[in-house]
């Protein structure tokens, strides 16, 4: 049966926005010139003889606006401008698997685009369509015994987190930001300071409804199509869209007291945060690099946070705090809500809006490094920094991670029991193109240094990739991926602003 509906139901189902197209009829696709066809009355053919493509029955909204393209061709990186053909709002599922068969039909690139966050062009489609999957942000019945949400893509971890504490409940690991959408997050893999002990916010999903690159509709888990689960799961876009995941949860903490302990030593900072992950002594850990009085980033802030009842109990400071390196003059902490603990960076993006800081570029460096070299290799990276080069607002971040908490194959970290993610996430003047390739040539050599060390990237930043690189980054499990990528995605539709195909 043909997927291309009839041009009656074309036209009575489709909905289409664009400034430039008011009170025209969307007929179709015009094949040769590449562009969506309309008019004042409801031809079969284009301008120039060519069969129009009826474009099928949406329950939503397909935007060919010039204000539309553009804002998918921006993203927070500010860096990248891959302008679409048109942009998908989709009022359901259906909308999402009736265009990607659509583009497969016509050799048109589809990326989703969650809250536009990525940095580096990841999701855009030049000359394709975008979907933006904020519509699809349903979250699912919850129950004070529940011990899984479904919810939609398109969903914010913010919101996610509201609903599930309603109930006493939460996911295991969120990112510092909450408002980026799952199925972005789900994409990369969403690492937090919780990610020691629960892993990453990929290793606790239970089951994906996902549109692979050709159009069908799967639900896949680790029992069922498990290659596509594993190949969706941080495989960056490049086999399916999710649309729909099913989440674990865990009981939430009422309170939690955060630490924040002073150190002046790179190798001892790295080093206790390593002894704090391996003991499981607090629930989140984290560190933040500041510059001292001189200027130069050498001065650590490890942050940890214990969680109290009813997830622990009441925290004792003396135990959790025993044996550590820092500055006993230096130690702060609060003690504050849960919900608001999760939500904390909210008043520094508001912050940073109102200075303009936010629509800066934002060149980000995000590396796995090895615990045996983290400190040498950061270093490096550190020295070759000031407060100028990175940029007002720039926040620059340790996490560690233990191995056997990351299960997704597609996951990359070192060798190591140990590592850290090192993220340097700096921010140029959009319009300063020489301050921005200066910061790309350093991510760059920053990578190569990491690699030569055993490590790798951590690829929500912007560092130049070749598909070499990719298939370097992937190691044992590229093999896995491109298998996956011919099965799911034979004509290599879906997301090419990675770069890895």
């Amino acid at each position: 049966m043909s997927r291309t509906p009839s041009r009656r139901a074309v036209l009575r189902g489709l909905t289409v926005s664009g400034a430039a197209l008011t009170g025209a009829v969307v007929t179709g696709f015009d094949p040769a010139a590449r562009t969506w066809a309309a008019t004042t009355e409801e031809p079969t053919t284009a301008a120039s003889g060519t069969t129009l493509a009826g474009i099928p029955h949406l329950d939503g909204t397909l935007l060919t606006d010039v204000p539309s393209l553009t804002a998918a061709a921006e993203d927070y990186g500010h860096i990248v401008h891959h302008r679409p053909l048109a942009v998908l709002r989709p009022g359901s599922v259906r909308d999402v698997v009736a265009m990607v068969r659509f583009c497969n039909d016509h050799c048109l690139p589809v990326a989703p685009r969650g809250q536009g966050h990525a940095p580096y062009g990841q999701a855009q489609a030049d000359g394709g369509l975008v979907v933006e999957t904020a519509t699809l942000a349903g979250i699912g019945p919850l129950g004070s015994g529940s011990t899984t949400v479904t919810v939609g893509a398109g969903a914010r971890w913010s919101q996610v987190a509201q609903a599930t504490l309603a109930y006493g409940l939460t996911p295991p690991v969120f990112t510092d930001y909450l408002e980026l959408s799952v199925g972005g997050t789900l994409s990369v893999g969403g690492l937090g300071g919780q990610a020691h002990r629960h892993g990453a916010q990929v290793d606790n999903v239970t089951e994906l409804r996902v549109v692979t690159g050709a159009g069908e509709l799967v639900r896949c888990s680790p029992t069922r199509h498990p290659d596509l689960f594993h190949a969706v799961l941080a495989g960056l876009g490049q086999c399916a869209v999710i649309v729909e995941a099913t989440l674990r949860l865990v009981p939430a903490p009422d309170t939690v007291r955060h630490y924040q302990l002073a150190y002046d030593d790179l190798a001892t900072f790295l080093d206790d945060q390593r002894i704090l992950v391996e003991e499981g002594r607090f629930d989140y850990v984290e560190g933040q690099v500041h510059a001292d009085a001189d200027g130069a980033f050498r001065a650590y802030s490890l942050e940890a946070v214990a969680y109290g009842p009813p997830v622990g109990p009441a925290p004792d400071d003396t135990a959790l705090l025993d044996g550590l390196r820092h500055d006993p003059a230096n130690v702060r902490y609060t003690d504050r809500p849960y919900y608001d603990f999760l939500d904390r960076l909210a008043p520094v993006v508001a912050a940073l809006k109102e200075a303009g800081i936010w629509s800066w570029a934002h060149p980000w460096l995000n590396l796995m490094l090895p615990a045996s070299s983290a400190a040498a290799v950061a270093g490096q990276v550190l020295e070759s920094h000031t407060p100028a080069t990175v940029g007002p607002g720039a926040v620059i971040l340790f996490y560690p991670l233990l191995a056997d908490r990351l299960t997704t194959p597609l996951l990359r970290t070192s060798d190591e029991d140990v590592s850290y993610l090192f993220d340097v996430l700096s921010a140029a003047p959009p319009d300063d193109g020489a301050a921005v390739d200066r910061l790309l040539a350093a991510n760059r050599s920053a990578y190569d240094a990491a690699a030569a060390a055993g490590g790798t990237h951590y690829p929500v930043g912007c560092i130049p990739f070749t598909p070499a690189d990719w298939r370097s980054h992937f190691g044992p499990a590229w093999a896995g991926l491109e298998a996956a990528k011919r099965t799911y995605d034979p004509l290599g539709v879906l997301v090419p602003g990675q770069g890895i195909f």
